[in-house]
Parts: structure tokens; sequence; C-alpha cells
């Protein structure tokens, strides 16, 4: 072997820009050249670098855009969201590989497009994903969605970040959580559920007209 630089596995993972568990999985894979020295400990030829970073600059970066509303009378917005989204993907040279939409709660776990967008995420055949904002994808939880998909080489793109607080949207997603734990704590029948519930979008109403 010549005299090339051998890099720490840290050190690899910070210039080519993943994390260690993605590497671990790329040397499993042998997509990676690693060498060990005595003591068992992986180092990697500067030239995997150059490798890597040579092949991603003539590979298309593969995007999804996912757009979502709550309701069916939002589908214009869903339109425009659409729309918009596919300009930016051009504007950015990417290959849209597909466009998802999704018309429920953002709190809704098992909406199609977004299990659909899980399995292209796990089956590696997407680089980033491009949603409007943050809130698209879903309610709760954003920081654990980023993390998982991270972990299997793709980004998200939020193009405008946060979303501007939706009232009627929030109230709908305060209710679906509140009707969940009703259930939990009176049964899913239960006169007593029933009553809470009237109760409680009764005092949401006294909140709105004290508004």
């Amino acid at each position: 072997m010549s005299e090339e630089k051998l890099l720490k596995p840290k050190e690899f993972c910070q210039i080519v820009g993943i994390s260690y568990s993605t590497l671990k999985q790329w040397v499993r894979e042998g997509r990676v050249k690693v060498y060990r020295t005595t003591t068992g400990r992986w180092r990697i030829p500067y030239s995997e670098v150059e490798r890597i970073l040579g092949k991603r600059e003539v590979k298309e970066t593969r995007a999804i855009i996912y757009a979502r509303v709550s309701s069916n009378d939002q589908k214009g917005d869903l339109e425009r969201q659409v729309e918009y989204l596919m300009q930016y993907c051009s504007a950015k040279g990417y290959k849209l590989v597909d466009t998802l939409i999704d018309i429920a709660s953002g709190l809704n776990a098992n909406r199609r497009g977004l299990l659909k967008l899980f399995d292209y995420v796990i089956n590696r055949k997407v680089d980033v994903i491009i949603v409007t904002y943050k809130d698209r994808l879903t309610r709760f939880g954003f920081e654990y969605l980023e993390y998982f998909f991270k972990e299997h080489g793709v980004i998200i793109e939020a193009v405008y970040g946060e979303e501007p607080k939706d009232y009627q949207e929030l109230v709908e997603d305060l209710i679906a959580i509140v009707t969940s734990f009703a259930g939990k704590l009176y049964g899913l029948r239960s006169h007593r559920k029933k009553e809470f519930m009237h109760r409680f979008k009764e005092l949401l109403e006294e909140v709105e007209k004290g508004d």
C-alpha cells in the first residue's frame, strides 16, 4: 500500500457529510474500502473521499415532493403547494421521483402519502424530501422524522421553515388529541366520554368568542 493519507472514521464522516451509523452500513455493504490497524480500528484511504464526492458531483439528486392539507375544502392550497414545490425542484436541478399528497390531519400517522414516503426512504430511492413547511410532514415530532430520514441518507428541505399557525387546524388537532385521551380514560363508547368532549368543545367556542 502506498503512503496514502488514512482518515479516522470521524474525519471521513465529517468530510463526506454522513453519520457514523451510515458509514458502518456502507462498510458492511462493501461500499467503502477500509483498513484495520493492529488494534482493530478502522482507517479509510483519502482516495475513498475523492471517489465518493466525485460520484456525488455527477449524481442526480432524487427528490420527492410532499404536500398536505387537513380537509377537502383546502384543495386549492394543496394545488398551490404542489405547483410551487415543482417550480422549486426544477430551479434546484433536482430529479423529481414522485409527488405525494395527503388530505388528512398532521396527527394521522397512517396517511397513504406519508407511508409511501417511508417506503422510498427505507429503500434508498430518494435523496431529498421537499415540503413547504415542516408541519406539512407532521404536526408534532418533526425532529424524530428528520433524524430517521438523515440516518437513511435523506434530507428534508422545508422551503418556508415553520408554518404560520392556522387556528382552525390547531383546534382540530387539539380535539383529536383530547378525543384520544378521553377514549383511554372513559372507554370508546362511554357516555362520560361524550359528555366530556361536548363540554370541551363548548369551552373552545367560549375561548374563540372571547378573542
